[in-house]
């Protein structure tokens, strides 16, 4: 269980469906995506599944974090009633799992999380796995 995000953090990240990366390569600008994670109450994961992508090339958050492994994650809620309002920011180091058990135990996750992944051939070399390590957390409620 990671010591950096509390009962609460945790539980967010539980409730939640999706996040939003932030990358940055040698040049330092910003790259945001929403990505499907996984966590396993220390670690959080993303697989580089089916979903159509530019053929031949290696997706910018990858070659982001293979210059800068340092990432942000956010994962929010809104709600039109401004109280029930709520973020959390995580601030890791991210690498790529590629093969093992770890890959496998990763995509067993993402797998029963999102039924969508259950149809999807995820294999290792192909579809790379990327490892998020919390280094420090802000979570933000309205209601606190």
């Amino acid at each position: 269980m990671s010591a950096v995000l509390d009962e609460a953090a945790r539980a967010l990240l539980e409730r939640s469906r999706i996040a939003h990366l932030a990358t940055a390569g040698r040049d330092a600008k910003p790259h945001v995506v929403p990505l499907c994670y996984a966590f396993d109450g220390a670690r959080l994961y993303f697989v580089v599944d089916e979903k159509p992508k530019q053929a031949g090339k290696t997706l910018k958050r990858l070659r982001n974090i293979a210059d800068n492994p340092e990432v942000a994650l956010v994962v929010d809620v809104y709600d039109e009633d401004w109280r029930r309002l709520e973020y959390l920011l995580i601030r890791a180091g991210a690498s790529v799992v590629e093969d093992g058990p770890e890959w496998t135990r990763a995509v067993e996750l993402l797998r029963a999380r999102y039924p969508q992944y259950q149809a999807m051939r995820l294999e290792p070399g192909r579809n790379p796995v990327v490892r998020i390590v919390p280094a420090s957390a802000h979570h933000w409620r309205a209601s606190a």
